[in-house]
């Protein structure tokens, strides 16, 4: 979760060993700061932080009771305890400071139980009056809601709900929560809407209200949503890894925002592209995407060395789930991207992987050092990055070009990494390629099942000079706002509608050379 505190955004995440801050959304630095006192506290699993006044409050998830800290100087990395022990089990906690200074706890994370609102003693964090039961998932009405990596899974378990957080917007309050596991690439966020912290709360009809079941980064639950200092409306969120460990993650940033019927949704079609950073208010979320395409799906590698089976394919295949890992961690490992001619590049982004790391929790001596080099004939090479003298953890490294570098081949060189050997998991190069943009999908259908009405089979004939899909959909014809990335397929099993609502359907296309046309709405 982010809040704002003295015009900087503070990012808490789980099992961080501390936290992060900017000033722009787009550079963060790492805060050291021990809450955990003893080996089996839990005080950095999906915390939870809040403000008021001059100060800024942060506590973990318990069920035994844990301290409420609080500092002036979060910077420090200096926090006292304001109490010492809270007085409910409360796992996965956000709190909720009103207009009128009464303050309001929202906590629960299990596949059996509801998810729970309470009214807090801002003095001592005791309970004000009845515990309310908020919400609990109903897979056999949400799709969405159903457990399995494409919610198809009726055996292994039932569906976990987790991650509650409240959000105020004229007047309304907008109860979110994650389902239906977070080690799915369906994984998201839902949403109901009340009148009254407390509720009664209504499930909105548009949901999941944030979610990213395909493309480089998947998955997008268990967040929170907050206002930058112009007033435009962000969702951060975990996002599916689930390579090492099940529950291993990263953390999206998603523009979020509120429709005329006020109708809460975020865009994630191109939430892993260069997306920019409002400097004022935004009229349209989707107005935030560059418009810079992917260059390097697919295209031939070249590496100095491989470990293994972690070949080099899998750098540029657009799965964080896959890495390629050179033989070694010395300086001077490399990789090497053939765009196939020459391309306008705008931005690459390095995706570190850790293959044979050793290290536990964080230390300051973590960081990633590399150069990155460009030739237009493969022969002659020139500098373009220097991060060889970096002192940051940079994992997810995004790099924007001043100005558009014509260029055919793109080479990393390592230099120091922050543990294990070389290893990435995406070499991501985004730009524009020369030519037309991709000619509309013909063919577009929509096979809803009778039978599930949750379940639907979605097809379309090829179209040349594309990497991939985007289909959009929603509950009205002006209002598709979810979408789902299919990158080299002309089909996808959908699972995850809701069984009484009627939704509409369209599709794009994506290559280098930019996006085609929408298609016309199909209802369904």
């Amino acid at each position: 979760m982010v809040v704002m505190y003295k015009d900087e955004y503070f990012l808490f995440s789980t099992n961080q060993a501390g936290f992060y801050y900017s000033k722009d959304l787009s550079t963060w630095e790492f805060v050291f700061a021990g809450f955990q006192r003893y080996p089996e506290d839990d005080d950095l699993c999906a915390p939870a932080a809040f403000v008021s006044g001059d100060t800024l409050f942060y506590t973990g998830s318990t069920y035994a009771g844990l301290p409420i800290w609080y500092s002036t100087d979060p910077k420090s990395g200096r926090f006292k305890r304001y109490v010492e022990q809270t007085a409910l089990p409360t796992w996965d906690p956000a709190f909720l400071p009103d207009d009128d200074g009464r303050l309001y706890a929202y906590y629960g994370s299990s596949n059996e139980y509801a998810l729970k609102g309470v009214e807090i003693d801002c003095c001592d964090f005791h309970p004000i009056g009845e515990i309310y039961e908020l919400m609990m998932l109903h897979p056999e009405e949400h799709g969405w809601e159903h457990f399995g990596m494409n919610n198809d899974d009726d055996t292994t378990l039932a569906p976990f709900t987790e991650g509650a957080f409240v959000t105020k917007h004229n007047g309304k309050y907008y109860f979110q929560y994650g389902a239906p596991g977070t080690e799915f690439k369906v994984y998201a966020d839902g949403v109901y809407v009340s009148g009254h912290l407390l509720g009664p709360y209504t499930y909105q009809q548009h949901n999941p209200m944030c979610y990213k079941p395909g493309g480089y980064v998947q998955g997008a639950g268990h967040g929170g949503t907050f206002t930058d200092a112009y007033g435009n409306y962000w969702h951060v969120a975990t996002c599916m890894l689930s390579l090492k460990y099940k529950f291993e993650r990263r953390i999206g940033l998603y523009p979020t925002a509120f429709d005329a019927d006020e109708i809460m949704y975020s865009t994630t079609a191109f939430g892993d592209y260069p997306t920019y950073t409002p400097k004022g208010k935004i009229d349209n979320i989707e107005n935030t995407f560059t418009g810079w395409m992917l260059l390097s799906y697919n295209k031939p590698v070249t590496v100095s060395s491989t470990d293994s089976v972690y070949v080099v394919s899998n750098a540029v295949d657009e799965s964080m789930r896959t890495y390629w890992a050179a033989a070694t961690s010395d300086p001077g490992e490399w990789l090497q991207v053939d765009l196939g001619d020459v391309q306008e590049v705008r931005g690459i982004q390095v995706n570190y992987y850790d293959h044979k790391a050793v290290q536990h929790n964080r230390a300051s001596d973590l960081y990633h050092q590399y150069q990155l080099f460009h030739s237009t004939d493969g022969h002659t090479w020139e500098l373009v990055v220097d991060k060889s003298d970096n002192d940051k953890d940079i994992p997810h490294d995004y790099v924007e070009l001043r100005e558009p570098l014509p260029t055919r081949y793109l080479r990393i060189v390592n230099e120091h990494m922050a543990a294990g050997n070389f290893a990435l998991s995406g070499f991501r190069v985004f730009g524009k390629a020369s030519g037309e943009r991709p000619a509309a999908v013909n063919q577009f259908r929509v096979n809803r099942s009778k039978e599930d009405p949750r379940n639907a089979i979605i097809s379309w004939e090829p179209v040349e000079n594309t990497y991939g899909y985007i289909i959009y959909y929603g509950v009205a014809p002006g209002k598709l706002y979810n979408s789902i990335t299919v990158l080299d397929a002309t089909s996808y099993d959908f699972r995850g509608l809701d069984r009484d609502t009627t939704y509409y359907f369209a599709i794009e296309a994506i290559g280098a050379t930019g996006r085609s046309l929408i298609t016309k709405t199909i209802k369904q």
